[in-house]
């Protein structure tokens, strides 16, 4: 098994005033060459909002942009018809394709909005342009990973263009599970939402993240009740 450790506090910052965000990956005015990506997955944003403000239009192209609010609204917009409210519990995808224009701004006035913005490369270029959001706090069993993103339409969670499978689960002080991945020759980049977790030896704090690979599976004893994300995708 390969891992590779990225502590909360060495990913990129920025801070716009209405916008705080910290970059697990390069991205904007964040530039490390050790840190262009893991496999298929090229940005992990961790953005903080404050009431009001947002991201005006802008546009993608050819690539499959996850959305995950952690607290409060999230108010979207795009050119292909879709406009409404993303909120905690939910998971929102965009395959951007041969382009897409959308807005992300916060969807209450007042309160902050903080969500997670994730980039994975997809599999096929020049997809249309496609939207889904989807409840998942429903379904999530406590203790497992449970899973929201996926290839497959008709699996749970959304989908997107590339093998890949996101999960999230809640865990319990002193939980011990383990995770066995789809594809033997994917990884799983690890992100520690909220609270603190063991992974081969490796402990991780609040958003702190660790890339997995070269294994079948893995296994994470919770070491404070957590929050965890897992990312599995392709690894080239």
């Amino acid at each position: 098994m390969k891992t590779i450790y990225h502590a909360a506090d060495s990913r990129g910052d920025a801070n716009h005033g209405w916008l705080k965000s910290r970059h697990t990956f390069s991205f904007a005015n964040y530039h490390n060459p050790e840190r262009m990506g893991f496999g298929a997955l090229r940005v992990i944003n961790d953005d903080f909002v404050i009431g009001g403000q947002g991201f005006g239009k802008h546009s993608h192209r050819d690539m499959e942009i996850i959305s995950i609010p952690l607290s409060g609204k999230l108010a979207h917009g795009d050119n292909i018809g879709n406009q409404g409210i993303i909120e905690t519990g939910e998971i929102q995808v965009m395959s951007a394709g041969t382009g897409i224009t959308h807005s992300e701004m916060n969807g209450d006035t007042n309160e902050p909005v903080k969500f997670l913005q994730i980039w994975v490369i997809p599999n096929k270029m020049g997809v249309t342009p496609r939207y889904q959001q989807v409840r998942m706090d429903e379904h999530m069993k406590a203790n497992e990973f449970n899973q929201v993103l996926s290839p497959n339409a008709d699996d749970a969670g959304v989908w997107i263009h590339q093998d890949t499978w996101f999960h999230m689960g809640y865990f319990d002080k002193g939980v011990t599970q383990t995770y066995d991945l789809k594809d033997a020759n994917n990884g799983v980049y690890v992100l520690v939402l909220e609270g603190k977790v063991t992974i081969n030896g490796n402990v991780l704090d609040t958003r702190d993240g660790l890339g997995i690979s070269d294994t079948k599976s893995f296994t994470m004893d919770a070491t404070e009740d957590a929050r965890v994300l897992l990312m599995e995708v392709p690894m080239y």
